[in-house]
């Protein structure tokens, strides 16, 4: 977790990235696309392999992180469809973790991040690296910002 916690521009803190778990999917459909294909023109695979390739560089992209004002999700490979979503400090409930056998096992967990307010602007994301170790973070760095807003 050591290349996670680095601090960014911005004041910006990563706590989680999509885990290796999340790449297994579009991989293993990556892999049955090419056999497909083996035996057909390699023509027609060429737009399943490039959307695998666009899932896994989006799958890339996704870094849960933190900063003042609240905890955020940014992902993105274009441009035109990179940014940022998130809860700020005031209106975050709860950051929580779901575990299985499975994610025990491969460190790999599902991260919910709950809004006070609505449940529209909740974040979920699964197949999170560390996420057992971000979400006492977030609770943390909650818990410090509304003691801050407190004394304001």
């Amino acid at each position: 977790m050591d290349d996670l916690n680095k601090t960014v521009s911005d004041n910006r803190q990563v706590i989680s990235k999509k885990s290796w778990v999340a790449y297994v999917k579009p991989l293993v459909i990556l892999f049955i696309v090419f056999l497909f294909l083996i035996g057909f023109h390699f023509l027609l695979g060429i737009i399943p392999i490039l959307l695998s390739i666009l899932v896994i560089l989006h799958i890339r992209s996704v870094e849960l992180y933190v900063d003042n004002d609240g905890v955020w999700i940014y992902s993105g490979i274009f441009p035109w469809n990179k940014g940022s979503s998130g809860v700020k400090w005031r209106d975050l409930d709860e950051a929580v973790y779901y575990t299985g056998f499975f994610s025990w096992l491969v460190k790999s967990y599902t991260v919910k991040i709950s809004h006070r307010f609505t449940k529209d602007s909740e974040i979920v994301l699964s197949n999170m690296k560390s996420g057992e170790k971000a979400v006492p973070l977030i609770n943390e760095y909650h818990k410090v910002s509304i003691n801050k807003i407190a004394e304001a």
